[in-house]
């Protein structure tokens, strides 16, 4: 067998270049390029092989090392997961710094490659710079950190091992079921080493993403319960989108008469003008999808894993003998809720269903109550995005203007604070693909946005971007504007003002704690901020009665935008704003809009819970009566244990 005398750094750039992935007859290179910022533990080893290599897997220098595995997530998101990027760091705060995009990556079954460097091998010069010292683990570093975020994790500390790790990378990532940050910790000796490799492992190779089929079985049971409900509810995750599968959900829909809801990650799987579509389902969903979930007695789950928003906290499905049928290609999710278990992928499981099913349709009470209950939320979702008379912007009307600068082609891109809950009852969905809206909830990770929205742009370039960010967000990684401008990203970066942590603040506020700590105020004399319409930005001195104003922080985001490279519109009324999107329209890389919002003006929670536990004891009487609130709605939670016959 010929051989190719490289650098392990060398061979496993060539490595990556040569992946290609395969799906539906449709091939394509797996990596899009690798993210990296340099330092001691890996300039020398992968970053000479990048140089060298840059004919081959392209180079995008990053700003911060958590927001690198944010562009490869929105990147691999926006691709259904069909490619991805390589991220390197430097051994110590770089490496570290790639947890919780890891952890992001691994919750959202999102492929990323992670290349940490890592202390040496040999241990010569030990205990090297930005090195841990363990007194009881000679072998461990700080790229242990990564283990539990990572579906699969290997150190690679002789040469020869870089083969056998490298091909067990490619096929967590490119198996749907399983796939999420895979790290290949790499010791800054070991990179720079020399190996021969033989030239099968640099030639070009295609991972085959085949489409699983239901088991006969399994189908049967499944089609038998269906064909027997009385109330039947279908419930979309991400996986019908991940698939390719939403025009066999529409298909699918029309053919049976059952209605739809949707999780955060399927949202947009059936376009808001379908008959059968009820929209957001759960704690943040619409009063159409939660009151028919309600009462559902048969729920099919398609690529969804039951998230706790999905099922209100075990509190969204309140027929004592209701079951559920679970369409996933993770066997782990196809069996959750003692559900009647179809491992397979979305598309075909659809047009199983659809064929086995027949002519059976839900009864024509329940799609009567649907069409009802889709007609009333209409009302109320037009009666929320609303502007007020005077003009003034809320953060609903700003949702409902944006929604309509995307048109079918643009993409939402959001992850935190009270406006993914906002987006997913408001959102009208008209990409008939189902990327038109990309909220990060798996994770909710603040500062998710600009990253995401710079590897949707790397993922799709033919569509603009429009990044909904609140300004205590938008503070967490504002360096990678410096990125965007640099990728030329066609972004619009909405920059929503509520002045703090406007989603914990009422999520405190409702606990009975007084948005305590969520407001970017100045507290006199050290004393708590609270936060309250009726006291906005108010500190109690020295009892409940006595109180001062809180100094407001001066935050200037509109400076910070445009010294960042960014050219920034500040608006207050709806006007100024849709002028503003529209103006934005023919810009060829970022640009920004600052809003400025009633931060008290939200949405309501339609019908559904969420379990965040409330103290059992205090002095104050707004949290004892909000945790007797709690222990009523807490009766209303049950596991989902019905075992179908």
């Amino acid at each position: 067998m010929s051989t190719v005398r490289l650098t392990v750094a060398q061979a496993l750039v060539r490595f990556l270049a040569a992946q290609h992935v395969e799906r539906d007859g449709e091939r394509r290179p797996f990596f899009a390029g690798c993210f990296g910022i340099f330092g001691h533990g890996n300039v020398a080893g992968l970053g000479e092989a990048l140089l060298a290599g840059q004919d081959r897997l392209r180079y995008h220098p990053g700003r911060n090392e958590q927001a690198m595995v944010h562009v490869a997530c929105g990147y691999a998101r926006q691709a259904n997961r069909m490619g991805a990027f390589a991220v390197t760091t430097s051994v110590g705060p770089g490496a570290t710094n790639l947890v919780t995009g890891a952890a992001l990556a691994t919750i959202n079954r999102l492929p990323v490659l992670l290349l940490p460097g890592d202390t040496f091998a040999g241990r010569v010069p030990h205990p090297v710079l930005q090195g841990l010292e363990s007194p009881h683990d000679g072998t461990a570093s700080v790229n242990d950190c990564l283990r539990p975020v990572s579906r699969y994790f290997d150190r690679i500390v002789r040469p020869e091992q870089l083969i056998p790790a490298a091909l067990e990378a490619m096929r967590v990532l490119t198996d749907p079921a399983e796939t999420g940050a895979v790290t290949l910790a790499l010791p800054e000796d070991v990179q720079t080493e020399l190996v021969d490799v033989p030239e099968a492992f640099l030639a070009e190779r295609t991972w085959h993403v085949d489409r699983q089929p239901a088991a006969p079985e399994a189908l049967a049971r499944a089609a038998a319960l269906i064909r027997g409900a009385k109330r039947p509810l279908i419930v979309a995750g991400g996986g019908v989108v991940y698939s390719g599968a939403t025009a066999e959900l529409a298909a699918f829909a029309t053919a049976t008469g059952i209605p739809v809801g949707e999780t955060f990650a399927g949202r947009g799987a059936l376009l808001s003008d379908h008959e059968l579509a009820l929209g957001a389902v759960g704690h943040t969903g619409t009063t159409a999808a939660n009151r028919l979930a309600r009462e559902a007695d048969v729920v099919i789950g398609i690529g969804t894993r039951w998230a706790d928003f999905t099922t209100a906290s075990k509190t969204a499905f309140q027929d004592p003998d209701v079951r559920f049928v679970n369409v996933n290609v993770a066997a782990m999710d196809a069996h959750k809720h003692a559900g009647v278990a179809l491992q397979a992928d979305a598309r075909v499981a659809l047009g199983q269903l659809t064929e086995a099913l027949g002519d059976v349709r839900a009864p024509a009470e329940w799609q009567e109550r649907a069409a009802t209950e889709r007609g009333a939320w209409e009302e109320e979702r037009l009666r929320q995005i609303a502007v007020p008379q005077d003009g003034t912007l809320t953060q609903a009307a700003t949702i409902a203007a944006v929604n309509d600068a995307a048109g079918e082609t643009g993409v939402v891109v959001n992850a935190a604070g009270s406006m993914p809950g906002d987006l997913h009852k408001l959102w009208r969905a008209r990409d008939p693909h189902g990327k038109g809206y990309h909220v990060e909830y798996g994770y909710s990770c603040m500062g998710y946005e600009i990253p995401g929205g710079i590897g949707i742009g790397l993922a799709a370039p033919e569509r603009r971007v429009f990044v909904l960010i609140g300004d205590a967000s938008y503070l967490m990684l504002p360096s990678e504007l410096v990125t965007a401008v640099a990728e030329r990203t066609r972004m619009v970066l909405v920059i929503v003002q509520n002045h703090g942590y406007a989603s914990i603040g009422g999520l405190a506020r409702s606990v009975g704690i007084a948005g305590f700590g969520t407001h970017h105020r100045l507290a006199p004399d050290d004393a708590p901020v609270l936060d309250a319409p009726d006291g906005d930005g108010l500190a109690p001195r020295g009892g409940a009665d006595l109180r001062a104003p809180a100094e407001p922080q001066a935050i200037d985001l509109v400076g910070n935008v445009r010294s960042l490279g960014v050219p920034v519109t500040e608006v207050t009324t709806d006007a100024e704003l849709r002028a503003a999107l529209a103006a934005a329209e023919g810009a060829d890389g970022p640009v920004a809009i600052h809003v400025e919002v009633d931060r008290y003006a939200g949405v309501p929670s339609y019908e559904g819970w969420w379990d965040v536990p409330v103290a059992a004891q205090s002095d104050r009487p707004e949290v004892q009566a909000a945790r007797r609130a709690y222990d009523e709605a807490r009766q209303k939670q049950r596991h989902y244990l019905e075992v179908t016959p």
